[in-house]
């Protein structure tokens, strides 16, 4: 989870003295089976006196306490042992005397061989049946990836941040570019094209959780670590783009992209690009971590979720706090505002998420929402009448939003979901999650796809979030995760639908 100032680490050093030299003392404790053994008139106390030990009286006291419940223990095991060996001697005598052969003339050994052959045939057919499990498994894998390599493939990958990136955004202006925040303070700008890094953004004193794009001006809204949320200009110039790369050469590099170093990166780093320090408006009516912010439909209104259980509406131009949403039990985790109708979704910790309608000026109404065992990571709007939400409970939930008494549909996967995304033309849900996986799946919740992840592709860290971009008549999914990194992929939504 995002963090408030990014990463520190300390470290504390004892003083030492090496000229001095100490004198090492060994710890000798004798014990006796019984009270009884010890000579007359000599207590406990009055041994360990007579010892040479520069531990307390009090703390060898407990340590001879701890040694006399070992020696218990082993002693009756040790007696328990004994009665076993009788009773199986015992068994054995009368398996002898009822004419039943016993190999070697030794009848402990021929009872022990006889079960020991039944326990044998036993695990071997277990041990068949799990193998023959595993294999089928494994097969059903392989076909997985194939299908998945066919219908994702890399497109770009984008290095240059110095920490975990936690969320990424596209821009709804042209030109089209990729905005990603990480926990390293700073926000990137990229072209989606070439991978260059365009611009960076260095206002924030903390960890920067979220980054959202004006609906129709060139102005981003971060949420930081910092307790604060900024609006701030951007103006960027697209390089020429070259000539993609064949993917299949990617595979063939000799250099593993999980090799490099922790500080490497590809390309230019943020250093050589211009930035951006000041802020057009800081909003900070906040007592916590900023996890997420997003804009209201027409993009004169903003809202923001914290860790301070509340999330603030904001009135964009005068940097005025509006409404502070309030009534989570526990720290906020996301929110999203709906794409053509002024509603807000907000999740939390406590495992709810909330809709609150600002449709109508004189009445704020809000819906809590209670279908997750465990903190929800995330719930989204889509183009449609759906909310969906992602939670640590492993599940994702698909709700309708005229009736949402209880989820339409429930997809189960074997990791926690973090910040999930929903395609506005295609309506597939896209699962970023904890164990380094990104799933597709429809609305109706059927498995599309996995995302493809080997050595030489895919994160190596958990996946933080999801993006999609539907421009110019192709499908482009992007994702960030905690390993310094974000990939572009193509979509082929041909191939994917066929699959289905």
């Amino acid at each position: 989870m995002p963090v408030e100032g990014g990463s520190s680490s300390g470290s504390a050093s004892a003083a030492r003295h090496p000229k001095q030299k100490r004198k090492a003392h060994s710890l000798s404790i004798r014990r006796t089976n019984s009270t009884e053994e010890r000579p007359a008139g000599i207590q406990r106390g009055d041994m360990l006196e007579g010892q040479d030990s520069r531990l307390p009286l009090s703390l060898r006291h407990n340590l001879l306490d701890l040694f006399g419940q070992i020696e218990r223990e082993f002693e009756n095991l040790y007696i328990e042992n004994i009665e076993l060996r009788r009773e199986i001697d015992s068994l054995n005598e009368r398996l002898t005397g009822d004419g039943q052969t016993v190999d070697g003339g030794d009848p402990t050994k021929g009872a022990l061989k006889t079960k020991a052959s039944h326990s044998t045939s036993q695990l071997s057919q277990k041990l068949k049946t799990t193998y023959k499990a595993s294999t089928s498994k494994i097969v059903s894998s392989f076909k997985a990836t194939a299908g998945s390599r066919a219908v994702c493939q890399l497109l770009k990958e984008y290095m240059g941040h110095r920490d975990g990136i936690w969320d990424l955004s596209i821009t709804r202006t042209v030109p089209v570019v990729l905005g990603t925040a990480s926990a390293d303070h700073s926000a990137l700008l990229w072209s989606i094209e070439t991978g260059k890094c365009l611009l960076r953004y260095a206002g924030h004193a903390g960890s920067v959780n979220s980054i959202k794009f004006h609906p129709t001006e060139q102005m981003a809204l971060t949420a930081s670590g910092d307790q604060t949320a900024h609006i701030w200009r951007y103006m960027v110039q697209l390089p020429v783009p070259q000539p993609t790369p064949d993917v299949s050469a990617l595979c063939d590099e000799d250099q593993d992209s999980s090799d490099r170093e922790e500080g490497e990166v590809d390309g230019e780093g943020p250093c050589e690009v211009p930035t951006v320090r000041v802020a057009t408006a800081t909003l900070k009516s906040h007592q916590g971590v900023v996890i997420a912010a997003d804009w209201l439909v027409g993009g004169r209104q903003v809202v923001t979720a914290s860790w301070d259980r509340a999330a603030n509406l904001y009135e964009v131009e005068t940097s005025e706090l509006v409404h502070a949403l309030t009534g989570h039990d526990q720290e906020l985790t996301h929110c999203c505002t709906h794409p053509t109708q002024r509603l807000v979704v907000t999740s939390s910790r406590d495992t709810t998420f909330r809709l609150w309608d600002f449709r109508d000026p004189s009445i704020h109404s809000v819906n809590v929402f209670q279908g997750h065992t465990d903190t929800v990571t995330s719930a989204v709007f889509t183009v449609g009448d759906n909310v969906v939400s992602g939670s640590d409970d492993r599940t994702v939930k698909v709700w309708d939003l005229k009736n949402m008494r209880s989820p339409i549909a429930t997809i189960r996967t074997d990791s926690a979901v973090n910040r999930i995304s929903v395609s506005a033309n295609q309506r597939i849900i896209a699962l970023p999650h904890d164990n380094r996986q990104v799933r597709l799946f429809d609305m109706s919740g059927v498995r599309l796809a996995r995302l493809p992840r080997s050595n030489r592709m895919g994160h190596r860290r958990m996946v933080c979030c999801t993006a999609w971009n539907e421009e110019n008549q192709s499908c482009n999914l992007f994702t960030c995760g905690f390993d310094r990194q974000a990939i572009g992929w193509n979509i082929n939504i041909p191939a994917l639908l066929q699959e289905k």
